[in-house]
């Protein structure tokens, strides 16, 4: 997924409100905001990617502050707001009897997840938004490949699982346990250092998914979605050897769809931005559910 004219406003807004989090020193803002210029001014051309972007403007923004988590504040509420909604989510799941729909409740919990992120200018989140979005999960999914990626999980033996935020990886407990519950050994790949809100290893812990998942690992890198040249030979060879992948968030959408794939991935995201929106088809604010390859 390349970039759109809208992404400069949103990477370089993120920036801003980021460098604020990072520092109050007013002259060392206005210097690390003169360097995302700088790098934006070199970078931001039609072939760029944005989670490309989106990495490289994190990592100048901590290197330049000395602050190596603008969000962790942020992400600790992320994870005790959300942790708050688990049970409206698990009851909605253990109302269906089948196999198939109680996975198709999980997704869409998952999705919803998806939507806890920051300073993003088309996604106006409240935490209070997160039961009514749950509930209205169905309505709002514009693409649905869910019986798809269903016939895939169903067969898989192993399964990859690669997260995205803070908060949301504790609705994504709730999808890890139903793949489990279909006979496959599931991984979690997580961040191996902060990247905006994105959950690391700590943020994992914090709502249980070590207690769920078969085995919760890193990365090996810290960028936003996956650039498999950044991560470790272990996460690759279970990468390129899981029977299905299933990647949050937009960042993986922004990076995945720049590759060749070795096995089927389920993208599951909001659209929280109007370039991921339109690479779909779709508009702002509705959940995704699809399957590459």
């Amino acid at each position: 997924m390349k970039v759109g004219l809208r992404c400069i406003s949103c990477i370089l807004n993120r920036g801003y409100l980021q460098i604020q989090e990072a520092t109050d020193d007013k002259s060392l803002q206005f210097k690390t905001l003169s360097a995302v210029l700088g790098f934006l001014a070199e970078e931001f051309k039609p072939t760029a990617n944005p989670a490309d972007l989106g990495t490289k403007r994190d990592r100048l923004i901590r290197k330049i502050t000395g602050n190596p988590d603008p969000y962790e504040q942020k992400k600790q509420l992320s994870n005790k707001k959300a942790l708050e909604v688990v049970p409206l989510a698990r009851s909605i799941i253990s109302k269906e009897t089948s196999p198939e729909q109680r996975f198709r409740k999980a997704c869409l919990s998952a999705i919803v997840g998806n939507i806890i992120e920051f300073d993003l200018p088309d996604n106006p989140f409240k935490f209070a938004d997160l039961e009514g979005l749950i509930q209205q999960a169905e309505n709002d999914l514009a693409l649905d490949e869910i019986p798809k990626i269903f016939s895939k999980a169903e067969k898989a033996k192993s399964v990859l699982y690669l997260t995205d935020n803070a908060g949301e990886v504790a609705l994504d407990t709730l999808l890890v346990q139903e793949l489990k519950n279909l006979g496959a050994h599931v991984t979690v790949g997580v961040k191996d250092g902060p990247v905006l809100n994105d959950a690391t290893l700590e943020d994992a812990k914090t709502v249980g998914m070590d207690k769920v998942a078969d085995r919760v690992m890193s990365t090996g890198s810290d960028s936003v979605g996956l650039f498999p040249e950044e991560c470790s030979g272990e996460f690759l060879e279970l990468y390129n050897s899981a029977d299905l992948v299933v990647a949050k968030g937009m960042g993986h959408a922004e990076t995945l769809t720049e590759l060749e794939l070795p096995v089927p991935h389920a993208l599951l995201l909001r659209t929280k931005c109007s370039t991921v929106a339109n690479h779909f088809s779709v508009s702002t604010g509705k959940n995704i559910a699809k399957l590459l390859h």
